[in-house]
């Protein structure tokens, strides 16, 4: 592998970290203050990203996106994840962008025109409605809600949890179980049948539309399905191996940034005689953090490497989901630790980074479930470490 970026990518990197540090940065304390205004301030910087050339990086070119390679991406991704807003503000961001993805691979030519160019110009929102309450989740197989057969249609049953952008989004991808088996469907948010029980309260407040637990008791034509019939559990890999990669990539931008707030701090703050910087404990952490995101950088570009090759990806993808979504979490926790009464107030946003990143570790699969995956791979298809 060359590590070395070209010229192209590093004058990118350049201009998303201008975007960042001129336009997306400055907007953070006013979010945090009026987190209702969460989704304006994205549509104004949305706009922004547009007017710099920067929109849409993950998507081709005919479809208004950048045409990135994937090791381009996870460069740009995480330049836009130094901040809670940076993703958004490119479109780029979770559930949309992996939804834009499996879009663009399965969908047929009329969903395309329905679905993903609105989604692709930020005109609309959407869910990834799979997770369900005490069912589908971190164990698929458990997935019950059904779709049955009815004239040229279905009829979908079921309830959906965690869904994350549910409000206000204008259609959900919904995994479902028919005769054939698991099958994927378009569901716009009209749709008479399917209501918003409710968003759920969590932790987590930086997510546009939140997280929503959904009912469906209604009917959709055949149109509706997305791909063929019974192939929904290999769509829903389809999209979650690259979608936890680009999780990756948008999160080490937040571990990087909290770094950046802890040596800020250190560098000027004094304690006991002399700056913190110069305490050897404080050294250690930061060393630990540089440490650690610096293999988790090489995790997320070895597995965009390979998907610039056209090769499958759900080894590393697994283990890079562990072990950022891990470093990342430890990255924040020693930069609120050396900022102390700073890190856990709002004036530095270490504290919402604190709040925000802890989920990481759970959605999109949980460390534990993914670390039993790599074992099997490795135990039982003789995968060399």
């Amino acid at each position: 592998m060359d590590f070395s970026l070209d010229r192209e990518t590093e004058a990118l990197r350049e201009r998303v970290r201008a975007f960042l540090e001129e336009a997306v940065i400055p907007r953070e304390a006013e979010a945090a203050r009026h987190l209702d205004r969460l989704e304006a301030i994205t549509q104004e910087l949305q706009a922004e990203a547009k007017r710099r050339g920067l929109f849409l990086p993950h998507m081709p070119k005919e479809l208004g996106g950048l045409g990135l390679s994937w090791t381009a991406l996870a460069v740009v991704l995480e330049e836009a994840g130094r901040s809670l807003l940076g993703p958004r503000a490119l479109n780029a961001a979770a559930p949309d962008e992996g939804n834009m993805h499996l879009l663009h691979k399965v969908a047929n030519e009329a969903q395309k025109r329905k679905y993903l160019l609105p989604l692709a110009a930020g005109e609309v929102r959407s869910g990834f409605a799979m997770t369900e309450p005490m069912g589908a989740g971190a164990d698929p197989n458990l997935l019950k809600t059904t779709a049955e057969r009815k004239g040229r249609g279905f009829v979908l049953r079921g309830r959906k949890w965690f869904t994350t952008g549910a409000e206000g989004a204008a259609f959900f991808i919904v995994l479902a179980r028919t005769e054939e088996g698991p099958t994927l469907f378009l569901v716009d948010r009209e749709t008479p049948g399917l209501r918003l029980v409710r968003t759920i309260p969590t932790m987590d407040h930086w997510s546009v539309g939140g997280h929503g637990e959904l009912v469906l008791e209604c009917e959709v034509g055949e149109e509706a399905v997305l791909g063929e019939v019974g192939k929904g559990f290999l769509y829903a890999e389809l999209r979650l191996d690259p979608a936890r990669l680009t999780h990756c990539m948008r999160w080490l931008g937040v571990g990087v940034r909290a770094t950046e707030l802890a040596q800020a701090y250190a560098l000027k703050r004094e304690s006991f005689g002399k700056r913190l910087a110069e305490h050897q404990g404080v050294q250690f952490m930061i060393a630990d953090s540089h440490m650690e995101l610096h293999a988790a950088r090489l995790m997320v570009w070895h597995a965009a490497w390979k998907l610039d090759r056209g090769e499958r990806i759900r080894h590393e993808a697994s283990m890079a989901k562990i072990f950022v979504s891990e470093a990342v979490n430890r990255a924040v926790d020693r930069a609120v630790q050396i900022t102390g009464a700073l890190g856990i107030s709002e004036d530095i946003p270490l504290s919402i980074f604190y709040r925000e990143v802890r989920p990481f570790r759970i959605y999109d699969g949980p460390s534990e479930v993914h670390r039993a995956s790599v074992g099997k791979r490795a135990l039982f298809k003789g995968l060399r470490p």
